[in-house]
């Protein structure tokens, strides 16, 4: 009876509890929302290592040692390890936003829920980010604040050690240092002594020996905690792997066609796709698509470039932070974006801990925000190691080490590094096309928009200076290309991502008014490569004539247009079975070309030949053709060779040329 009452209380208060997780949004029902979590068993070192590492910034993806988990129950984190032996310590390490206050949840219920009965009579939770802690306490006082509500004194719970798992969720918060004689140590749970020291004895199990710990915090504070623990078995948390992206997107939308929507779109943008393991970041893109939706029924017209939603992610990661002192963040983010613009240079994603000091970037209330101190793997020298959260995050920085206002006086960490934004572009230009996102990245960071937020919302400065330089870098770039008394032609895909990244009318306009032509043969244009090329063509008046020979329009996900099941329990509309699966029809989508027509169909349009030969092209394709046949007089040569229109598609052909608006001269 009193152990079903403890339970109870404490599911209810990790059911107040509701600001941070894998979904912010989150009803009473814990498990409808819930995605599962790839989780890896880091192997157990007394030295660290240098290289030993889990998490390269891939996520799911990096996993280096340990096999990945699909975290369904929580009572795999006490999983006997490879030795037999069932931890009693388990230290759960992830970046911010990874998963790890949901997994403390997920905890809470299934054990409310008896699924941990056999392990543990009782389950004591502190946050130790949001509670308030005495300077002085016993281990009985602790729980007493933690659970007011407790039928039985805590004091008696503790003397009769009973199957007992203490839960600290974000660790790290509470600041100590963990660095204090043995001898002050106490073992007796009713000693009033310095919480550090309470909380040293339960970690060295001189208070409550048999007691079980389930710590979670952030990689970068593992240092002191690690001279504490004894037996530890450390886990960390990945993120979602590719079946749990999609999965999420569903359970975030609780609607099948936005979700299914809102995932086609970013199953377009490699990207976005690739954030998606990192649980928040999961939860920013649903949360700005969400917002895009309303009022609409496709994602074709979102006006959140790629960089949007990265500021929006970095607002969110630092919205709790200290704002009072805005230059000690500018200085901070100054030095954040000189170490990743190296590290982008010489490929490099791991940093050594002297390059994070000599960098001043060992600030605690604001490093693990960005960078994670690397678990450490055995048989190598202790040295802590530090990395991105994700590779695409430190592009991000990287970009903006260009562009990032300073009072002249910063370098680069180590000196070297200058603000040359040219020389930046012609090294990607000859050679170096692993800075393609940083170079996108750079084009959102300096659009108005972004300028207007990133002071607004975060207190950046983002100085516009770059934008002369990539303008006339833009404009340089496919003169060369072109052949003398040859029209003057784009034919590099990713000029349209950088113009769609920037996301200015203006802008694009300029960049584009030297050039007639479009070249673009043999591409495999994803949804968010038509996005970018319709954008552009849309503000592009001199487009005389297009080439997409041989292209081929994507237009969803690899998976069959029929027959997608998901998970659908706590989704609208499912039959409320946990764990049924659903089939059901993918919205339609517009035909594979309805973005290019719908840009041509502008009144500015100049174009006169459009070849589309062996672009695979269906009947589908038909009505959007001949209303661009019926709405531009301008055009003069279509060319469709080897495509399959059929009888009826070239049918709706003819309705396009019979109508009176039509001047077109030449058919293949």
């Amino acid at each position: 009876e009193h152990r079903w009452d403890s339970r109870e209380h404490m599911v209810q208060e990790s059911r107040q509890d509701r600001e941070l997780g894998t979904c912010p949004r989150e009803s009473p029902s814990l498990h409808s929302h819930f995605t599962t979590l790839t989780i890896t068993r880091v192997p157990r070192s007394k030295h660290g290592a240098k290289d030993g590492a889990v998490g390269t910034g891939r996520g799911c993806a990096s996993t280096s040692s340990g096999a990945a988990t699909a975290a369904t129950t929580t009572t795999m984190l006490f999983e006997p390890s490879g030795d037999g032996q069932t931890p009693q310590v388990v230290v759960l390490v992830g970046a911010p936003g990874m998963g790890k206050t949901a997994m403390v949840r997920k905890v809470m219920v299934e054990w409310g829920e008896g699924a941990l009965q056999t392990q543990f009579d009782f389950v004591f939770c502190i946050d130790c980010k949001a509670i308030i802690l005495p300077m002085e306490a016993s281990m009985a006082d602790l729980v007493s604040r933690c659970c007011p509500g407790l039928h039985v004194p805590a004091g008696k719970i503790l003397d009769d050690q009973k199957k007992i798992l203490f839960i600290f969720d974000g660790f790290e918060a509470l600041g100590f240092s963990l660095v204090h004689p043995e001898a002050e140590l106490s073992s007796d749970p009713r000693e009033v002594k310095p919480l550090e020291l309470t909380l040293m004895s339960l970690l060295k199990k001189t208070l409550l020996p048999k007691a079980s710990l389930l710590i979670t915090m952030r990689p970068t504070a593992l240092g002191s905690l690690r001279q504490c623990l004894k037996g530890e078995n450390y886990m960390e948390i990945l993120g979602f792997s590719t079946a749990r992206r999609e999965e999420y997107f569903h359970r975030y939308f609780q609607n099948p066609s936005k979700a299914d929507v809102a995932f086609r779109f970013v199953r377009g943008n490699e990207i976005l796709y690739s954030l998606c393991v990192i649980p928040i970041m999961s939860w920013t893109i649903c949360t700005i698509l969400e917002q895009e939706l309303c009022g609409k029924k496709n994602l074709l017209e979102c006006s959140k470039t790629t960089t949007g939603m990265m500021m929006f992610y970095l607002s969110q990661l630092l919205k709790h932070r200290d704002r009072d002192n805005p230059q000690v963040l500018q200085q901070f983010l100054l030095q954040l974006c000189s170490l990743a613009a190296e590290g982008i240079w010489k490929h490099k994603v791991l940093f050594e801990e002297k390059e994070i000091k000599d960098c001043g970037l060992d600030l605690p209330g604001l490093l693990p925000y960005f960078l994670n101190e690397r678990i450490p793997r055995e048989g190598e020298d202790h040295e802590s190691v530090y990395a991105f959260t994700h590779l695409h995050l430190q592009e991000f920085f990287a970009a903006m080490f260009y562009v990032l206002e300073d009072d002249g006086e910063t370098i680069s960490s180590l000196g070297r590094l200058e603000k040359d934004v040219n020389k930046l572009l012609e090294s990607y230009n000859k050679s170096r096309k692993d800075l393609n996102v940083t170079v996108r990245f750079l084009f959102g960071l300096v659009s108005q928009k972004s300028i207007e937020y990133m002071d607004k919302t975060i207190g950046c400065r983002i100085s516009p200076r770059a934008r002369e330089e990539l303008l006339e870098w833009l404009q340089g770039r496919h003169r060369g290309l072109s052949h003398p008394g040859q029209a003057v032609k784009v034919s590099e895909m990713d000029t349209f991502h950088f113009l769609f990244e920037m996301n200015e009318k203006s802008f694009t306009q300029s960049a584009l008014d030297h050039f007639t032509d479009l070249d673009l043969q043999n591409t495999r244009l994803t949804l968010y490569d038509q996005m970018a090329l319709s954008f552009c063509i849309q503000h592009w008046a001199g487009l005389g004539s297009i080439n997409l020979q041989g292209c081929f329009f994507h237009r969803q996900d690899p998976e069959a247009e029929l027959d997608v099941s998901v998970p659908c329990s706590g989704v609208s509309g499912a039959g409320g079975h946990p764990g049924a699966l659903v089939v059901r029809r993918r919205e339609e989508l517009p035909g594979p070309i309805h973005l290019l027509c719908r840009a041509l169909r502008h009144r500015d349009s100049a174009l006169q030949v459009l070849r589309l030969q062996w672009c695979r092209l269906s009947e589908s394709c038909c009505a959007e053709l001949a209303a661009l046949l019926a709405e531009h007089p301008g055009l003069a040569q279509l060319e469709l060779a080897d495509s399959s229109l059929g009888d009826s598609g070239v049918r709706l052909l003819c309705e396009g040329l019979r109508t009176p608006g039509c001047r077109l001269r030449i058919l293949r």
